[in-house]
């Protein structure tokens, strides 16, 4: 079992819109970066969508994501498991990210976009009954990006991402 941290947001002041994962895999911990593993289609949809290359260098893309209005996060501070696979991940040992303050010190955030089932579930364990009732924003759960999400088609899931992040 490996102890993992997930990286600080891509953020801007004027985020209009949060994407939560879960947790970086074991590729994006080494690279430093988020979804970096070759085989992630996270890059090549927010690319299509948002308009670059989503080969350009990592802090062209982050920049990218800021200017369209994009924070980028995970559900979890910390967690424990033995791979880069969500299932892996020991319950008990889940520590959220400060969700209420990030939302609090960013209130253009009109609607959180789950990258997966598993980042909606943990934000709802997690997150959800520590956040004030006044918090007004839209959840919508999106097929993951995960390599491990090979069952759904590219086109399917860069559909459901455009309706999403526009």
């Amino acid at each position: 079992m490996s102890y993992v941290q997930s990286f600080p947001p891509i953020e801007s002041a004027s985020a209009r819109l949060l994407i939560l994962g879960t947790m970086p895999g074991i590729a994006s911990l080494r690279a430093g970066q988020y979804y970096a593993h070759p085989q992630n289609a996270f890059w090549r949809i927010a690319g299509t969508i948002v308009g670059f290359d989503p080969a350009s260098p990592y802090q062209v893309r982050v920049a990218r994501m800021r200017a369209a209005g994009i924070a980028v996060w995970d559900v979890l501070k910390s967690c424990t498991r033995q791979s880069s696979l969500d299932s892996d991940i020991v319950h008990a040992t889940a520590v959220p990210n400060d969700l209420p303050a990030f939302l609090a010190g960013h209130p253009g955030i009109r609607r959180i976009c789950f990258n997966g089932a598993k980042a909606e579930a943990l934000y709802a364990r997690h997150v959800r009954p520590r956040l004030a009732t006044t918090v007004d924003v839209q959840y919508l759960r999106l097929p993951s990006t995960s390599p491990a999400n090979a069952s759904i088609s590219w086109p399917t899931k860069l559909h459901a991402w455009q309706a999403a992040l526009a």
